[in-house]
């Protein structure tokens, strides 16, 4: 009889196990296994170079960004990322995933077509926002009808007062007099806490731009600066700094604002669009800044951190196209399906410092008449091609500040190997 109950006592327990089992698949347990896709904040600095970042070797006055630099220690610094030489090649061309020799805009001037299909297309869960300068066409609903969520900022290239501008928000013009990055700052921080799903923020601060105007006080480190003309043009630099630390504070007030749990699931990428303006720049010779194909104009910062990014405190030397942002935060929002020709995602590298990402960069810029300069570079060489069809040819592991033009003089067999090579790059780029 007491062996009859231990069965009969069995046999419901396994029942019990089946129904179970049979339960597994709750949505609860559903929505644990799920992976959790991150918000991703982009945010873009107007012509900050190397020279001008907190962490790169190059220049010898830096401005004080403590929160960049927290990022940097929480994440990975990109030492070989390549722009294009002015600003609205570059927003096109992250925003597109095609050089401005496949989406039509490669010089200021240039409007980006209505029709261009953009990331934000291939982001269909997540919502989406651009806050900050535009410069892509004339077109105050541009950004609306092309498939941003939320558009409000600077139409044009940048403003003439940083304490009066005209905003744009939603198509519709009002002048404001708050301090420009505070103002599109506190736009960031509403539309954030107005979230209740995924969203991607490509915070497009139009600091440190022209004109190099003083921020308030409390929001630098540059001290009680006059505001006059004739004092800005006589220390630029000083103005260009407080500029850039105005810049970093109102980046880490955006980021405080956040929940620790939406802060923990948020990537930041930080970049420059360009190379430091010419008036600026520290280290580059004369023409070798913003507006050139040297790497003053293109070889510009950039620091990933946050969520999903393992790396912590890490150098990265791999060559990344600005370009390249397109695939990798469509990679990043769980959308794996999408490649383009010119765009290719670096999602690997976040977490890999072996992975590997392309074997050569290319830029470009034009000017009015259809002349153009182009440059194309592997891990160790460079090669650019002027508008009057001359050259130059540079050994950037050795000569970084392209001092000397290889072309002038005998090359080696392995040096002329490369400069085939780079030359046939090219013409398979732009042709």
């Amino acid at each position: 009889m007491v062996n009859r109950n231990i069965v009969f006592l069995l046999c419901i327990l396994l029942l019990v196990s089946c129904g179970n089992d049979d339960n597994s698949g709750t949505q609860d347990d559903e929505e644990t296994m799920q992976p959790s896709v991150p918000n991703i904040l982009l945010v873009i600095a107007d012509d900050m170079g190397l020279d001008a970042t907190p962490n790169y070797a190059i220049g010898s006055q830096k401005p004080n960004m403590p929160n960049l630099q927290n990022l940097m220690a929480n994440g990975i610094t990109f030492t070989n990322v390549w722009a294009n030489p002015v600003c609205s090649p570059t927003r096109a061309s992250i925003l597109t995933g095609h050089y401005g020799t496949n989406n039509g805009v490669t010089r200021v001037g240039h409007q980006l077509s209505n029709s261009a299909h953009i990331l934000q297309n291939d982001m269909p869960n997540y919502a989406t926002a651009l806050i900050g300068k535009w410069h892509l066409s004339n077109d105050v609903n541009q950004p609306l009808s092309m498939g941003i969520d939320y558009y409000a900022g600077i139409l044009s290239g940048g403003v003439d007062d940083y304490e009066s501008w005209d905003l744009i928000e939603e198509g519709v013009t009002t002048t404001s007099t708050e301090y420009v990055t505070t103002k599109l700052t506190d736009l960031a921080i509403d539309w954030v806490e107005d979230q209740d799903q995924p969203w991607f923020l490509w915070m497009a601060y139009n600091a440190p731009h022209t004109p190099f105007h003083l921020p308030p006080t409390d929001l630098h480190s540059q001290g009680d600066l006059p505001t006059n003309q004739s004092s800005i043009n006589a220390n630029r630099l000083v103005y260009y700094l407080a500029a850039l630390e105005a810049l970093d504070t109102e980046m880490g007030r955006l980021l405080q604002s956040m929940t620790a749990e939406e802060r923990d699931n948020t990537i930041i990428i930080f970049i420059g669009d360009n190379g430091s303006p010419g008036q600026v720049a520290q280290a580059y010779g004369q023409g070798k800044a913003k507006g050139s194909m040297y790497q003053g104009g293109v070889n510009v910062p950039m620091v990933i951190s946050g969520k999903n990014v393992t790396r912590l405190n890490a150098t990265d030397n791999n060559l990344i196209s600005a370009t390249d942002l397109y695939d990798t935060i469509v990679e990043l929002s769980g959308n794996t399906t999408v490649q383009h020709n010119d765009s290719e995602s670096f999602k690997d590298v976040l977490s890999h410092a072996t992975a590997v990402n392309r074997d050569y960069l290319f830029s470009e810029v034009s000017y009015v008449g259809g002349t153009a300069d182009f440059a194309t570079r592997n891990l160790t060489h460079k090669y650019i091609r002027f508008a009057d069809n001359t050259e130059a040819f540079f050994h950037l592991a050795e000569d970084p500040f392209e001092d000397f033009n290889l072309l002038d003089q005998t090359m080696t067999s392995a040096e002329l190997a490369i400069y085939n090579a780079l030359k046939t790059e090219l013409e398979n780029t732009i042709n």
